[in-house]
């Protein structure tokens, strides 16, 4: 597989996961709109759900960085050195994947407070 191709189809897995949130978040502004907030048991799964959607954000940012990163390598010539290789992975916008040493780890850290975007 080209990386042209890679990135395309990674792309399309950012936009396929992002149009699937569509009625979770519709369901989700159902429940804080009804005042079923105060019950600690809706809260708690409206907290499930905001956590959920900031997962599926991570996800598809990091699609989205992977994407350009392999369009960037297409570009180099077979003999750049791994040093534009680590120039390119360092410029992308998510941690994980622009330190070496986060890499794959994200899973296993604390995320702070929970935000709706």
């Amino acid at each position: 597989m080209s990386l042209q191709k890679l990135a395309r189809e990674l792309d399309e897995t950012a936009r396929q996961s992002a149009a699937m949130l569509e009625g979770i978040t519709d369901a989700l502004e159902l429940l804080t709109e009804k005042n079923l907030g105060k019950d600690p048991s809706a809260r708690q799964a409206i907290q499930m759900i905001i956590t959920a959607l900031q997962g599926q954000d991570r996800i598809e940012q990091r699609c989205r960085n992977m994407a350009l990163a392999a369009r960037q390598f297409s570009l180099l010539p077979p003999t750049a050195p791994e040093s534009v290789y680590d120039e390119i992975w360092a410029g992308l916008t998510l941690d994980e994947l622009r330190v070496p040493s986060l890499s794959g780890v994200a899973k296993h850290q604390a995320h702070g407070e929970i935000e709706l975007f």
